[in-house]
């Protein structure tokens, strides 16, 4: 399956997630990756994307200038940056996991929400833009944060 393909799964998955939710099919027994959290590169990244989640979200429904916004543009290109970096370093250990291509998709998706919030229409289009940045901000750090799970079956 390819990246995009299990970015999207990724995706759609959290999109959908609730605590009620009942599992269709019975579990089956994975063996969780190894955690990577504690590596230096995916602690800088989680800091980076944090802060500038930050930053997002103190924009929300400001009108005209966004302050900093031509630092913190060159911060999202340098985070882009980072979680290729950090797909790629997963991919030459050959680690198979979800990780590896939602890090990518990040990647990817930072830099065409960056534009988003440049070129936004208007006032509305512009809080729409900065609210998938946060959102996308955040999964950067939940992704890697977030503790792997085994499932066993039932």
């Amino acid at each position: 399956m390819s990246c995009d393909a299990i970015a999207f799964s990724a995706m759609l998955w959290m999109a959908s997630a609730s605590p009620t939710a009942v599992a269709a099919a019975p579990a089956v027994a994975v063996a969780a990756p190894a955690p990577v959290a504690g590596e230096p590169l995916f602690m800088d990244i989680v800091k980076r994307a944090d802060a500038l989640k930050g930053q997002v979200d103190g924009w929300k429904g400001q009108d005209g200038a966004l302050p900093g916004f031509d630092v913190f543009s060159r911060q999202i290109g340098e985070l882009s940056a980072l979680d290729m970096q950090a797909h790629l370093l997963l991919a030459k250990r050959g680690t198979d996991g979800d990780l590896k291509c939602i890090l990518r998709g990040i990647s990817q998706d930072l830099p065409v929400r960056l534009k988003e919030v440049e070129t936004a229409a208007d006032q509305r289009a512009r809080d729409m833009a900065l609210k998938e940045m946060f959102w996308l901000l955040r999964d950067n750090v939940e992704v890697i944060t977030t503790p792997a799970k085994t499932t066993s079956g039932t």
